[in-house]
């Protein structure tokens, strides 16, 4: 598909969407999940969930990363959660890593071939080009999903966010989308050290 082709759908996109649900939405949004992936083209949240417009308030990073607590430095990442969680009052949070990821490989391998991007280098938290682990499986398949359970412990050490799961009002997810195959999979809620199992 050519940009051309995004274009025409743009033009054309208010006449398929009623005018109930556009009223419903303009009215307010009650979101199902906060969704917490990858900037990567190949993810889309809505195809995978089948999400209605309104269902996933979305947060797309590089390498699907939750950054540290750090309330008063500025992050449009921090900001996002912290509003689906303490306005929106989200019921899930979904961490949704994926196979083939740029990210990933990048970490595995110690920023070799970051060398020219300080910026995502610096996002990743890889201080310089080291010697990092060989790729067995260049979909990164393992990596991506260690990945994953390492994005969701970062995300419990928001104060917010373990507050509301202490009190059963939210539940935290971890799930892993292979491209070639186009499965989800999911870490056991009670066994992070679990194997991912499909949804």
């Amino acid at each position: 598909m050519d940009f051309e082709s995004l274009v025409r759908h743009a033009r054309q996109y208010a006449g398929a969407v009623s005018q109930d649900l556009r009223q419903q939405l303009a009215a307010g949004q009650n979101p199902q999940a906060l969704f917490i992936c990858c900037s990567d083209s190949r993810v889309i949240p809505a195809h995978m969930t089948n999400a209605p417009p309104g269902s996933l308030f979305e947060l797309r990073t590089a390498g699907n990363v939750v950054p540290e607590y750090t309330p008063y430095e500025p992050s449009s990442e921090m900001a996002t959660i912290e509003y689906a969680v303490q306005i929106l009052q989200v019921p899930n949070i979904v961490v949704c890593g994926h196979s083939h990821c740029g990210a990933v490989t990048a970490l595995t391998l110690a920023g070799r071939g970051l060398e020219s991007l300080p910026a995502m280098r610096n996002w990743l938290g890889i201080s310089s080009s080291g010697d990092g682990a060989e790729l067995t499986d260049p979909a990164v398949r393992a990596e991506s999903k260690q990945h994953v359970l390492n994005q969701l412990r970062t995300l419990r050490e928001y104060p917010f966010v373990r507050a509301r799961v202490e009190q059963g009002l939210l539940q935290l997810h971890g799930w892993f989308y292979e491209i070639d195959t186009g499965l989800v999979y999911q870490c056991p809620q009670d066994d992070e050290n679990g194997d991912f199992l499909p949804l």
